[in-house]
């Protein structure tokens, strides 16, 4: 288990934790109330700061909960927490409900933490890559639903051929 430093900004608030064994996210909290109206967002304190260990990084993403029943997700989804940054964690939400105003209370969960080990990488610049499977193919290539390729969804996925669809395609 990796032990990270924390510190409390505001004596009310829990620290994160995880909601159930095994899960990847830790629950964080916003300090103040806010309303969302719709289209609207907001910068939201946590407090609390981390420091976490060199070679890891924090990801601040949304709750699945406030994204599907109220539209309620994260701007820069998701939010990067370098080793370096001493910090308060803050959660930039935005409402995209077109209709209905959101309203957060202060210590309402607001968004989750996931602590990962990540890489420093060496880059090296080359004239050619290695060729891959997948090669170029971009967004879309691989297919899977017929809103990106609206074609495929009237003929069939047998009509489009291997190329657009299956796991020749990198398809899933």
């Amino acid at each position: 288990m990796l032990e990270v430093a924390v510190r409390r900004l505001d004596p009310d608030v829990p620290l994160p934790c995880y909601a159930h064994p095994g899960d990847a996210g830790c629950d964080l909290v916003t300090t103040q109330d806010v309303e969302l109206s719709p289209g609207e967002r907001t910068l939201l304190p946590t407090g609390l700061a981390l420091a976490l260990p060199e070679g890891y990084a924090a990801f601040v993403v949304p709750r699945s909960g406030l994204a599907a029943h109220h539209g309620v997700t994260l701007v820069n989804a998701p939010g990067t927490l370098d080793a370096g940054y001493r910090g308060e964690v803050k959660v930039c939400l935005i409402n995209h409900d077109p209709r209905e105003v959101v309203r957060l209370r202060r210590l309402d969960r607001v968004a989750q933490l996931v602590v990962q080990r990540v890489e420093q990488v060496c880059w090296r610049e080359t004239d050619a890559l290695p060729a891959a499977q997948r090669g170029e193919g971009g967004h879309g290539s691989t297919g899977g639903h017929s809103a990106v390729r609206p074609e495929a969804a009237a003929v069939g996925p047998a009509a489009v051929g291997p190329a657009a669809v299956g796991p020749a395609a990198g398809g899933q």
